[in-house]
Order: structure tokens, then sequence, then C-alpha cells
């Protein structure tokens, strides 16, 4: 079921949806006892502008928190007491793989974006996205989310991430000193952030199509103003993936 976000409320003195309303700390207590449920969560958030509001300030941060527990404290560890591009965003990030739609940042496909279930996040693979003068930055990365037999396009597989304290790493400031454009349209799916492409860049290293399972040429990714990192590759067929794996 697709759910409209309709803005017609900020909880105001006079709000008709007050009456009889639960308080912050029952709704606490109720999405604890359903596992910050994230399907759940996004129902709530599409109510009014103070369920959207509690979504974002409380019920994401808690899911973070509970679906990935070291990765969290990790991307908090520099002293920040926010996540770049807030908890919501990265909740979806969790939980959503975004696909591509036709003329967009993917080729000339359409893949619609959806929801799954569960995905490893490795601080390890990171490091093989990024160039050996950007080796000390962390970067978080997904398995990718693969969709096979897409015609011409082969199997393809959807990965994605996120930097910490991206506005003072090593990638941004290359971005920056190359001064590599934002491309001109496209938003992160996340965020909405402006998005930088790595491949125009000339930032991706080989090792990432080896991470991948890949073929070294059908690999893009961007990265958008808050560190988060969305990205497609062909995969190679499981025999040369394998041996691909071996060399990395």
């Amino acid at each position: 079921m697709i759910l409209t976000k309709q803005y017609r409320c900020v909880h105001s003195a006079s709000c008709q949806c007050t009456k009889g309303h639960l308080s912050e700390d029952v709704l606490f207590l109720v999405f604890h006892r359903l596992n910050w449920n994230p399907k759940l969560i996004a129902t709530l958030s599409c109510v009014c502008k103070w369920f959207d509001d509690l979504a974002k300030r409380v019920l994401w941060k808690e899911f973070c928190r509970t679906r990935a527990p070291k990765m969290m404290l990790d991307l908090q560890s520099s002293g920040s007491h926010s996540i770049d591009g807030n908890w919501r965003p990265l909740g979806k990030l969790l939980t959503y793989c975004s696909g591509c739609k036709r003329g967009g940042l993917f080729r000339n496909i359409q893949i619609p974006g959806h929801f799954v279930y569960r995905t490893r996040f490795s601080r390890t693979s990171g490091k093989s996205f990024l160039l050996p003068q950007c080796r000390n930055d962390v970067l978080y990365v997904s398995d990718p989310c693969e969709h096979l037999d897409q015609g011409e396009e082969g199997d393809l597989g959807f990965f994605r991430g996120i930097f910490k304290s991206f506005a003072t790493s090593n990638v941004r400031r290359m971005l920056n000193n190359k001064a590599a454009r934002l491309h001109p349209t496209e938003v992160c799916p996340y965020c909405k952030a402006k998005l930088w492409s790595m491949l125009q860049a000339n930032m991706i290293p080989q090792s990432a199509s080896c991470r991948l399972g890949s073929y070294e040429d059908c690999i893009e990714y961007y990265v958008c103003l808050n560190g988060h990192m969305l990205g497609i590759c062909t995969l190679l067929p499981l025999s040369e993936s394998e041996e691909a794996s071996e060399k990395d």
C-alpha cells in the first residue's frame, strides 16, 4: 500500500487529532514492543507533522541503533550526537534498495526500488571502494542487492553505503580539489541532497569490482553531500566472480 503524506496538522493547541492522543513515552514503548518495525514507523510518519517529527527525532534513531548497533556506535564515535543527513535517511538506507528509473542515474533501465528485510553492511568492504590516498576514511558498504536476468544488461547488483564524518573525509576533500561537478538534476534517494559521480571523478578503484564480483568496466556509484553512497554493477557469473574474489 502506497501512503501519500499529507501535512495538514502541526499539533497546535487547536489540532483535532490530539484528542485522546498517546504521549511520546507511550508511543516509544509501543514501538519498542514492535521492535522498531520500519514499515510501521514509515506509516506513522504519514499521519501528520507531529508524528513525522517524532519518527525523525526518536523512532528512526532507535531503529538504526537496534538494526546495526556496532555500525551506529562507530558512526557517532567522533563525538557527534547526530548522523550526517539525520536518522530517517539512514533508516531508509538500511532497509531500501533504490533501484533505478529510466533516464535517471544508472543507464536507460527501469527497476523499481523496494524494501529489503535485512542487509549486511561492512566497514572492511568499504575499504575496497576507496582510492589508496583515501583509505583512512571510514565507509560502510552493503552487499549487492541482486536483480538477475535484466535482458541485455545481464545480472545487476545495487549497493549502498554511508561515510563516517563525510564533511571532513579525504574523499570529499579530493572531490573538492578536483572541482567535481554535482549532478545537475538527480538527487540522493535517501536524503534528497546533491550527488557526485565517482565515475566521472575517476575515483573508482579496481578493488571495488573485485569486492562486488562484477565486471570492472560495469560499475558506477554516486556519493551525496551527506555521505550516502549508491551504486550499480553488472555481476559476473558465479564461477567468474569466485575467481575475482580470489584475486582480491
